[in-house]
């Protein structure tokens, strides 16, 4: 092999090496995901149940039923939301546990129908019930400025910063945000978007760096040919 063949020869088997590991490492990480995917599943296929207070940060993608009250007066209105094309807000009530704990219950999705000076009639009885949700983890947008002045309810929020939210409603609140089932009363319009995994993105990303090795493979045989034909 001549000299000259040398360093291009090496440039192409690490760069092969390269692109191969890259498409391997996505698989595992395909594997991890499905593996992860098999578990929430499984979660959302469980039948609710009574979960102490202190292992709900535990059970997310679980559905569970809760025992309390909601509180009427510290409604949070969560802004600038999309749901089938239509702006609008998600009403969030707290739901009293125990000891003055409780949890954020998403109960549904409202429309402001051109109208942002108008709220819909948020309110619910502060009786002793029993509900189902599901659990998600809340998703910070953006950080909320300090609020100094002491809040009006229903309080318009544009994120999910919890230990704010506490502070605003003076309430332990459980770092999980709960949906409220699609069949229960008080409830607003939902249709929650179920569980989609990126096991596919994985595969397909690996199957990318592998047609990119196969390419340069073929390409350096090629010139491998041509080198020694000459």
């Amino acid at each position: 092999m001549k000299r000259a063949f040398i360093l291009p020869t090496i440039l192409i088997v690490i760069t092969l090496w390269g692109l191969l590991s890259l498409g391997f490492w996505q698989l595992d990480r395909a594997a991890e995901k499905r593996a992860i995917e098999a578990d929430i599943v499984a979660a959302q296929l469980s039948p609710a149940e009574f979960v102490p207070v202190n292992e709900l940060v535990n059970k997310e993608h679980y559905q569970v039923l809760l025992r309390g009250h909601y509180d009427n007066d510290k409604q949070f209105i969560y802004d600038n939301q999309i749901v089938n094309s239509n702006a609008g807000y998600y009403v969030l009530t707290p739901f009293v546990l125990e000891n003055q704990t409780a949890i954020l219950v998403n109960r549904g999705f409202v429309s402001w129908y051109g109208n942002r000076d108008k709220l819909i009639n948020t309110n619910i009885g502060k009786n002793i019930t029993t509900i189902q949700v599901k659990l998600i983890s809340p998703k910070e947008r953006i950080k909320l400025k300090q609020q100094n002045a002491s809040p009006i309810f229903p309080l318009l929020i544009q994120s999910l910063d919890l230990n704010q939210l506490s502070q605003l409603s003076g309430y332990s609140i459980v770092p999980m945000l709960a949906q409220l089932n699609v069949n229960a009363k008080h409830g607003f319009y939902r249709k929650w978007q179920p569980f989609y995994g990126s096991v596919d993105k994985h595969l397909g990303y690996a199957l990318q760096w592998f047609l990119m090795a196969f390419v340069l493979g073929i390409i350096a045989l090629r010139l491998l040919i041509k080198k020694s034909g000459k």
